[in-house]
């Protein structure tokens, strides 16, 4: 038999995760002084692209995605790139939420990225994809090739 946690059991566990995540992340990045830092300050952006046509045509493919990386991607980021595949989950502007296959892009250029270029490869791919969005996040780092 199974049984139930108390009602808010949950919800004080995550609470209590969420609580003490900073405070671990903190005291990670502070852990050892002594230890030198590597590479230089870099700005790591990805990108996040969703497969479901909002409109309700068929799902971008493998193939379509590719060849817009090799086309539009690829050109502007010669350092390099990754895409990894992923599932994710979208709320449109409608309230309505698509379960869809989706494409992480983390592309790579020494120093700061570009974010004009990255701009444009977001807009092309809304318009090419009839896409609501592509997300977008950059988080400071420090990096070494």
């Amino acid at each position: 038999m199974c049984t139930s946690p108390a009602p808010g059991a949950l919800l004080t566990g995550a609470a209590l995760l969420l609580a003490a995540a900073p405070t671990a992340y903190a005291t990670l990045a502070e852990a050892d002084s002594s230890v030198p830092e590597r590479g230089v300050p870099y700005v790591e952006t990805q990108l996040f692209f969703g497969t479901e046509r909002p409109g309700g045509g068929p799902a971008v493919t493998d193939r379509q995605f590719m060849a817009f990386v090799d086309k539009e991607v690829t050109p502007g980021f010669p350092d390099g790139l990754t895409v990894q595949s992923g599932r994710g989950r979208w709320r449109d502007v409608s309230g309505r939420i698509w379960k869809e296959r989706s494409y992480e892009l983390y592309p790579v250029e020494r120093g700061f990225a570009s974010d004009r270029r990255i701009e444009e490869v977001r807009r092309a791919y809304e318009k090419t994809f009839g896409q609501e969005s592509v997300g977008r996040v950059d988080d400071r780092a420090r990096a070494d090739f």
